[in-house]
């Protein structure tokens, strides 16, 4: 890291009163400039008077107590106060006196507690010392007492109003939060739904098969091999599925297993092996840059076959995908005349994750009964969304 950028992101990382330091010396320093003598805030119109042993102590009040400014607002206020005070009673008239304001508008921004108590301690203290100059002779107005009582009440006021300027911006942060992890949880509820839904129906159609395959060694043997092969599968679907929740997984590599509407035909043959009767046809070119339309494509299809095992075991199916340059169509319909006895339940998620699914690319999606029995799902898929 080169020497320009390391001082910036040291000054970052550093406390904040490190950060405060600076100003805190320069209001300090300056105020023992020659030619910025009596040139200070003016309260009470006290007579300027030479510096002497008391003037490093109401520059130092003033001035280096704005070290603390974030860290103990309170005692800032109360250390900048007395100094000026001291400094209006004195005659000294200091740059520091610029402290205060700073101060307040510092105090209003970061005091947490006692907000109330501090602003009438202020007020009882700022009377106080307006009652003070008068009697020593000062010769400020009343209207001129006001007025600077004005203009501190402004500066801590703009610190409350950025004290709720960042609590707002904080709260929406939090929010922006809650609602990415339920985004998140949702997506990952949605992936779990797809993946171990599919497998185990698969597995359970092909299980209640083999019940009647006893006296046909052969085909029994083959839907056991078929469970097995979807039992597989579905623990290595499962562990990818867990390898993303892993912040250290990096997709994209060799192990990066996301499916894609060209794995269609292959899930297809699976579900043929479950015993479903499924025709398959596709058409169109697929678009050069299809974004996540290819893994909702593939999702849609995937619930719809799985739905059809569950309450259609049997009886024909047809998927029909259609590809153009600018969107994926998918059509799967079921006929919906097989045999019902195997059917794990379901509760609609899978068909409700789609829909949302779909909404987030901007596309269309329908599921229902169809005319003269059966059940058909489409879904028209933008191309290009976002991956």
């Amino acid at each position: 890291m080169t020497m320009r950028r390391r001082i910036p992101e040291l000054w970052r990382r550093s406390g904040v009163m490190v950060r405060d330091l600076p100003l805190a010396l320069f209001l300090f320093a300056t105020s023992f400039v020659p030619a910025l003598h009596n040139l200070g805030s003016q309260l009470g119109g006290m007579p300027p008077r030479p510096f002497d042993a008391w003037t490093l102590a109401a520059a130092a009040l003033q001035g280096l107590s704005l070290t603390v400014r974030r860290r103990a607002p309170a005692l800032c206020l109360a250390l900048v106060s007395l100094g000026f005070a001291l400094d209006q009673v004195r005659g000294y008239h200091l740059v520091a006196g610029s402290a205060l304001p700073i101060a307040l508008l510092s105090a209003g921004s970061h005091l947490e507690r006692h907000r109330r108590p501090t602003v009438l301690v202020l007020t009882v203290a700022y009377v106080a010392l307006a009652v003070t100059l008068h009697r020593l002779g000062g010769d400020e107005t009343a209207e001129g007492f006001v007025m600077f009582y004005l203009a501190l009440v402004l500066a801590w006021g703009a610190g409350g109003w950025l004290r709720s300027t960042r609590a707002a911006e904080a709260e929406r942060r939090r929010r922006v939060a809650e609602d990415t992890l339920a985004d998140e949880r949702a997506r990952i509820a949605r992936e779990l739904h797809d993946v171990v839904t599919h497998h185990v129906t698969a597995m359970v159609v092909q299980c209640e098969a083999a019940r009647y395959l006893t006296a046909s060694p052969e085909r029994l043997d083959e839907t056991l091999a078929a469970v097995a092969g979807t039992g597989r599968r579905a623990v290595t679907d499962l562990r990818h599925l867990l390898d993303l929740l892993n912040p250290d997984h990096g997709t994209g590599g060799p192990g990066d297993r996301t499916p894609s509407v060209g794995e269609l035909r292959t899930l297809v043959e699976r579900t043929r092996e479950a015993g479903q009767p499924v025709e398959f046809t596709e058409e169109g070119t697929p678009a050069t840059s299809t974004g996540s339309a290819d893994l909702v494509a593939y999702r849609v299809v995937q619930e719809a076959l799985t739905n059809a095992l569950k309450y259609a075991h049997g009886s024909r199916t047809t998927v029909h995908v259609h590809h153009t340059a600018r969107e994926i169509t998918v059509e799967v319909a079921t006929e919906g005349t097989g045999s019902t006895t195997v059917s794990p339940g379901g509760s609609g998620r899978g068909l409700e994750g789609l829909r949302q699914r779909v909404d987030v690319l901007g596309g269309d999606f329908t599921a229902g009964t169809r005319t003269g029995g059966g059940f058909a799902v489409r879904a028209r898929i933008p191309a290009g969304g976002p991956s």
